[in-house]
């Protein structure tokens, strides 16, 4: 598929998340916004003036008319799937922002559609991007570590009923899912990305707080093939406001913590071996604005050359898949109040 000098990127979903894509795509040299669209008239006029581009209501209009190379999907997470295969058949890439489905039945067929169409599928996963967490990536990588012993995410974050009030899709399970599936999704992400695929789950979740269908909280354990143990712990509830977003992980000749409030701050790190990444732990921390960091920019920039040729994808539709599954394994035994085994014999 030919791809022209600028690509040209349509966005569905101009609600929250939309502005980081926005923000991103305007500091990437050749990516260029050419439409926007959202089933909010006001919203969409508001986006489409800011951007100075054409803005609709309909997404299949917007499909019809806009002159578009890839579609950006920013809408409730129910509606991945549906709308990225839409895309596919017109013959666009498709980006889609966490997670790419709320079931494997979606995920496969955004899947197979975009293989069908040969376009390519990219999944939002940008806090792989941030600086200390491709520190930590590439000392496992390096093998720095040894023997992996245990993992640890640990997402304690704010969502008050305002939030959830907002708009009525949030903390549903046609169209959101919880806190595993949606605030944490990029912490189930990060633990399988340095630990390797998993075996079994064991997990509880709760709504202890919120009036929502779905978790507001849980807790999961997990069984890595390679024997190491791993925990994800998650809360909406904390006082007063976001607290922590962390990854750690713990070898046989390493151990290393990446916290903050969005992994964006090494907090520990140490090795057996001098390895010359040790000289850069102080550069790598960030302080983002938001629990969404500085990601998106490079994701988009890594989108840019996976189209004309030059990268692999960081995240394609099959990488963004094993943590939705792992997700699915999480409820899977927080319902059955059993161990599940990985991969999922049931499609959920």
């Amino acid at each position: 598929m030919t791809v022209p000098d600028d690509v040209r990127i349509a966005l569905v979903g101009c609600g929250r998340i939309s502005r980081n894509h926005f923000e991103a795509i305007e500091r990437v040299d050749g990516l260029r916004m050419t439409a926007v669209c959202d089933n909010d008239e006001e919203r969409a006029r508001e986006a489409g003036e800011r951007l100075r581009v054409p803005w609709f209501r309909s997404y299949e209009e917007m499909l019809a008319r806009a002159e578009c190379d890839l579609v950006s999907i920013c809408t409730p997470s129910g509606l991945h799937p549906a709308q990225g295969v839409l895309a596919a058949k017109a013959g666009k890439h498709v980006v889609s922002e966490k997670p790419m489905a709320i079931s494997l039945t979606g995920a496969d067929e955004l899947l197979h559609a975009c293989d069908a169409a040969g376009v390519h599928l990219f999944v939002m996963k940008q806090n792989r991007l941030n600086p200390a967490i491709q520190l930590l990536r590439q000392a496992i990588e390096k093998d720095r570590f040894g023997r992996l012993y245990m993992l640890n995410c640990t997402v304690r974050w704010s969502r008050p009923q305002e939030y959830y009030d907002q708009a009525p899709w949030r903390g549903t399970w046609e169209f959101d899912g919880g806190a595993f599936m949606n605030q944490a999704s990029h912490y189930v992400d990060l633990i399988q990305w340095m630990g390797g695929p998993v075996e079994t789950v064991m997990a509880k979740t709760a709504t202890l707080a919120r009036r929502i269908e779905s978790e507001d909280s849980g807790v999961a354990v997990l069984r890595f093939r390679s024997g190491a143990l791993g925990t994800i712990e998650v809360t909406m509830l904390t006082y007063p406001r976001n607290m922590e977003g962390s990854i750690t992980v713990l070898g046989e000749r390493g151990s290393v913590k990446i916290g903050g409030t969005a992994v964006n701050k090494v907090e520990h790190w140490s090795f057996a071996d001098y390895d010359d990444d040790d000289k850069l732990v102080e550069q790598v921390s960030t302080n983002p604005p938001s629990v969404y960091g500085f990601g998106h920019e490079s994701y988009y920039r890594n989108v840019l050359q996976v189209l004309r040729g030059e990268e692999a994808p960081r995240t394609d539709g099959r990488e963004g898949r094993k943590s939705l599954e792992l997700i699915l394994g999480i409820y899977a035994s927080a319902r059955t109040g059993c161990e599940v085994p990985l991969p999922l014999r049931d499609r959920f």
